[in-house]
Formats: C-alpha cells, structure tokens, sequence
C-alpha cells in the first residue's frame, strides 16, 4: 500500500504552521513591549488587527513560494528569505487596512517590533526545523528503497537520490539490470549491490523493503518477470515513463522520489489525511485498550502466574509492514517451553501449508489438561484465547505504531521465512488487530491462501468506512465466540 505525498506548498504543512504561530505569538510580544502585559485577543481592535495579519500571512504562503528548497537553504539564505515573506506580509497588512481605511487603527511601533521579532525568532525556529528533519533522515523511521538501473546510472542515480530535499528514504540496496563490468565489490558508497538475479529477487522477499525505484535505461528492455514479481510481492514500484505503457499496473500516478520524476504504482493509494484520521483513531484506540490492559493485568496476571509461575507477558518477533520487524506483546496464554514443543505438534497443524499455526485443543495452553464435561479444555490458558483477552497487550504495539487496530496478522520469523512471492502482499500495510480474515471464520479457515485471498481483498479495497466494519464485525466475533480457538 502506498501513501500519496503532498503536493506544492502543503508538503510544508509543518514550516507553516510553525511560521503562523510565530508571527503570533511575536504579535502578542510587541503588544506586552508597546500596550500592556495581557491578553491582546481579549481587545476588539487588536483582534482584528490579529486576524487581518494571519489572512495577509497566509495570501502570502499560497502564492509566494517562500518555502521552496527551504532544506537546502544555509542560514543567510534563510534569513533572506524570512525577511522576504515579512515584507510581503506587512506591504498586505498595510494596504489592507489603507483600503478600508482603518489606516490608524495600527501602531507602527507595534507592526515593526513584530517584524523584527519575527524575523529573529522564526529564523531560528526554520532552522531548527530543518536539523530536526535532516537528524530524521538517518533514524530507522524512513522508507527503504531498493534501486534498480543499470551499472552506468548508479553514480549520479545514488547522488541525486540522496541529496534530495526533504529526503525521507534511505536506499537499502541496488540491483543491477545489466551485467556489471566495473564493478570490482559489491557495494557502491556503502549499499550493498548485486546483479538483478531470480535469487536477488527472492533475497529482498525476504528483507525490510518499502518500495523500489527502478530507473530503466534506454537500450535495455524492462524485466518484465521482475515487474510481476514486484506486483505479486504487493511491493510498491516508483518507475520511469518507459514503462508507462505496461497495463499491469492499473493505479498509478505521478511523484517525486529525490531529484526524480517518477510514475508509482501500488497495490493500493491512500491520501495522507486518510492515513492521519487512520493513525489518530489507532491512536485513541491504543490509549483506551492500553488503560483495559492495565485493569485486566491486575485480573489475569496472577492466575496466569499461579499456574505457570513465569512472566506474565509473552513478547515475539514478529514480521510487520513491508518486513520490518517488531516485538509484538500478549499475555501469556501457554507454557513456558511452548515454543519448544510446536516442533513435535506441527503434524497436527490445521494450516497444512505451515505458514501459520493452528490446532484443536493445543497442549502448550496453560491449564489444558483441565477438561470440562464435553472433554473440552477450560484452562486459564484457553479461558483468555477464546475470549480473545489475550490480545490486549498489542494496543501498547498500536500505540507504538508497530501495528493498527486493523490490518493483516503479523508472521512469526519462521513462517515469513517460508512465504512464497504471493504471500508477502499481505505485509503490504501494517499488521492490525483484527482484520478481514479474522471477522469471516479465524478457525474455520485452515487454507492459508484463503487467507491470503482476504487479506489481499482487503488491501485492495481498504477505505475507513471498511475498517469500521470490520472493527463491528470483531466485537460482535469476540462476544459471540465465533470462530475462536
């Protein structure tokens, strides 16, 4: 799934709104320096004099372009520029209020100690800013690409991709489309490189990649068997117009990855305010279900200790968006050597293919042994797997970002490591809660491409409005029992 970036002036939302504050707040300082210590927004005047200001600030944002190549701006430059865009400012305010002729209404000593502090302090602000954005770009945070192009292009490729403005990606690895001649070890400026092989291809299946960005070479025809592998794979494709043609890719659209124009084609486009209003819900969902969790550990916590002294949380590594890895949190519902002991189990597996594991009445559940009159397990193992209360702890993962409310269920390390080429689609968003498998029969489904098959579907489709049935649809499953294990 691929996240649409802003366009022009918005993909600066952050230097806006912080330059919009400033020049409030400097407003506020003049009026303590020239009126009074209080509050210039309790009186009438100052109040249109405040708001007149921020309409003439925001004329300017739109149709100035103040903040173009504001990353690669040094401090003079800057200075420059700030100093610009208060001019532009003031010349509006003045001749707004010439206009309706409220000329007097305005202190000049006011608007020019405003200048001046906001040219001082919102320089410092952009700057510090822009060092808070560069530090970003070496943290774990940022998207891995993996290039594709030709031995020639690596050079000037890997310079202008990484000497981008605003640069939010890292390249992880290159793969070359020709047969290399030059190269004499197997990375270029400290990125590993290799030859675009079929065993390249099932190498980075298998590793933390975002997107890839394949720059096509004019004499060298488009791997075509690679394009369905990436399409298979749900990986995200930023390629050059030469493929513009190529009619498997059906949602496409036009961005900029670094100096480069590119064609991006995904699996699935979202809008970044769906992804906000989609991370904000999983972030209120997060805190909620993190203050039952505290409750229900004070609960479940020392029955899970009295009968399997031990720790209380289960933490696992876990494969989450795109193969980048997580810890992911439960309480501990089996054994302490459950893990262990899933080896001598794995014939009685329900998911014949051993991507994922089920099974009926599992031994490793704490307090197993203990039947009901049906002969069915009721342990204190089984009593929070089937009602689900062993998940809770994963609303601290979703408030981390490690996960969502909904989405596909996270691999273990094993069972990633075993997922041909169609499976990884499913690790195309970040792993949830609840998903659409597990609202249409969790353990009834034994076949995992079916699995895959939903996940797929609901990739495909996701919207909001999908995500709030399906988190109905889980509390009617989870009260009902349907489908549990």
């Amino acid at each position: 799934m691929h996240t649409r970036s802003l366009k022009g002036w918005l993909k600066h939302g952050d230097f806006i709104i912080m330059d919009m504050l400033c020049l409030q707040l400097c407003f506020t300082i003049s009026y303590w320096i020239t009126e009074e210590f209080g509050n210039p927004y309790t009186i009438d005047r100052f109040q249109f004099l405040a708001v007149i200001l921020l309409v003439c600030q925001l004329l300017v944002v739109i149709f100035a372009n103040n903040y173009t190549g504001i990353i690669r701006r040094g401090p003079f430059a800057e200075v420059l520029a700030v100093i610009k865009q208060m001019l532009a400012v003031l010349l509006l305010y003045i001749l707004f209020l010439f206009v309706i002729h409220q000329s007097l209404m305005a202190s000049r000593l006011h608007a020019a100690i405003t200048a001046v502090l906001y040219v001082v302090c919102d320089t410092l602000l952009r700057s510090f800013n822009k060092w808070r954005i560069q530090r970003t770009s070496s943290n774990e945070g940022q998207r891995s690409i993996v290039l594709v192009t030709s031995e020639q292009l690596v050079p000037d490729t890997v310079h202008n991709l990484l000497n981008a403005d605003h640069r939010d990606f890292t390249i992880s690895k290159i793969l070359l489309m020709d047969k290399p001649k030059e190269l004499t070890s197997g990375e270029f400026e400290g990125i590993s490189m290799a030859q675009l092989t079929e065993a390249t291809i099932s190498e980075i299946s298998h590793e933390w990649v975002d997107e890839v960005f394949v720059l096509q070479p004019d004499n060298m025809p488009f791997p075509e068997h690679f394009a369905d592998d990436l399409v298979s794979m749900g990986i995200t494709i930023n390629y050059t117009p030469s493929v513009l043609l190529d009619e498997r890719w059906a949602v496409t659209e036009v961005n900029k990855l670094g100096n480069y124009k590119v064609l991006t084609s995904s699996i699935q486009m979202v809008s970044p305010w769906q992804v906000i209003v989609k991370r904000a819900v999983d972030i209120v969902g997060g805190l909620v279900g993190c203050i039952f969790t505290g409750f229900l550990t004070l609960i479940i916590g020392p029955a899970i200790y009295l009968k399997s002294p031990g720790p209380i949380f289960f933490a696992q590594e876990r494969i989450g968006k795109n193969g980048k890895t997580f810890k992911m949190y439960k309480f501990r519902s089996m054994y302490l050597d459950a893990e262990e002991r899933k080896a001598a189990l794995m014939s009685q597996n329900k998911i014949q293919s051993g991507l994922m594991f089920k099974m009926d009445d599992d031994p490793r559940i704490i307090g197993s042994e203990k039947k009901d009159k049906n002969g069915k397990p009721k342990g204190i193992g089984n009593f929070i797997r089937n009602t689900s209360l062993d998940e809770f702890p994963q609303f601290f993962n979703i408030l981390k970002g490690d996960m969502s409310l909904v989405g596909t269920r996270p691999p273990t390390l094993d069972e990633w490591s075993q997922y041909d080429l169609g499976h990884r689609v499913r690790m195309s968003i970040k792993p949830g809660l609840t998903g659409m498998w597990q609202v249409s029969g969790r353990s009834e489904i034994t076949d995992f491409e079916e699995v895959v098959r939903l996940d797929r579907e609901y990739i495909q489709n996701w919207s909001l409005l999908l995500d709030l049935k399906i988190l109905i649809k889980t509390v009617f499953v989870v009260f009902t029992k349907k489908g549990a294990e």
